[in-house]
């Protein structure tokens, strides 16, 4: 079994989650009280989140870069950010260390294609829904991205961080975020990309009319995957 490592903290919830979707992964492939392997660092996001919203991405690169050569160091085989909105960063921080990391946006394209989408509705940050480091990923398999308009992105954006990163979860941000997917599908998507790792902690199956792909859950199991390989 490689090790896996998780770059983790952005925010702290989604983050125990890759924790127990691995570790639930394991046991179901390997059975008995088998686990991952797993490496965890923890960022401060408050800190991060800062510089952020400051547009200072070099300050949050450096972060990241400083980082991700910890989880090599402590003996990680491979790694997982644990956020989709940072890999606008991962090809940089892949230059500075020498295990590969393991891509979001190509593990989510991958479940897509395989299951058929051929148009899919991406809901996120706005730099994951404006920018193409995740959307090329699937443009890449034939898939086609649909993302909401202005207000409704700055909506879900803002719901991202002033709720559910903070662990807050309302009814009313549940309805609109299904109000969001219902024009996205008239646009048309065949599946919802939760591409940002606390949208699940929100949205369940039961609450879209189209399938939805959580790119947590993905990335998490494409990870005991690569590890058992």
């Amino acid at each position: 079994m490689k090790t896996i490592g998780l770059l983790g903290g952005m925010s702290w919830e989604s983050t125990a989650s890759y924790y127990r979707i691995i570790n639930e992964g394991m046991r179901e492939r390997l059975g008995g009280l088998h686990s991952g392997r797993i490496i965890l660092y923890s960022v401060e996001f408050g800190e991060v989140e800062a510089r952020m919203a400051a547009g200072d991405w070099d300050a949050v690169l450096a972060v990241l870069v400083e980082s991700a050569r910890k989880v090599e160091t402590a003996g990680a085989d491979f790694i997982l950010v644990c956020t989709n909105t940072m890999h606008k960063l991962v090809p940089v921080v892949q230059e500075s260390i020498s295990i590969p990391i393991l891509h979001i946006g190509d593990t989510a394209a991958e479940v897509l294609a395989v299951d058929g989408v051929r148009c899919a509705g991406l809901l996120g940050t706005l730099p994951t829904m404006q920018e193409d480091f995740c959307r090329e990923r699937f443009e890449r398999r034939g898939i086609r991205v649909v993302i909401p308009g202005r207000t409704d992105m700055e909506f879900v954006h803002r719901a991202i961080f002033s709720e559910l990163c903070a662990g807050i979860f309302k009814d009313e941000s549940r309805e609109r975020f299904r109000e969001i997917i219902s024009g996205m599908a008239a646009e048309g998507a065949e599946g919802i990309v939760l591409g940002c790792t606390e949208i699940p902690l929100l949205l369940r199956p039961e609450h879209s009319e189209l399938p939805l792909y959580d790119t947590t859950e993905i990335h998490a199991l494409a990870a005991v995957g690569k590890a058992l390989a």
